[in-house]
């Protein structure tokens, strides 16, 4: 439907360890991610998704590739 948005996503973004515990994200709590940026511009919603990547990092290193597409319709 028109205004719908569709993610294509690498597993990267989800596998990455950080936040408070060293923890994987997991790919549930990405969509959940997902989820509460979709109704922001496109451009707003690269922001906070690399926002909230650099965050939940913190200083541990990038374990992987992280790519994602979002495409609205």
């Amino acid at each position: 439907r028109s205004g719908d948005t569709i993610y294509i996503f690498s597993d990267g973004y989800a596998d990455q360890f950080g936040g408070e515990n060293g923890k994987k994200m997991k790919t549930v709590n990405f969509k959940k991610l997902l989820l509460s940026v979709q109704g922001e511009s496109m451009e707003k919603q690269r922001q906070l998704i690399n926002e909230a990547f650099e965050n939940w990092k913190g200083s541990l290193d990038q374990l992987d590739d992280v790519c994602i597409i979002g495409v609205r319709l």
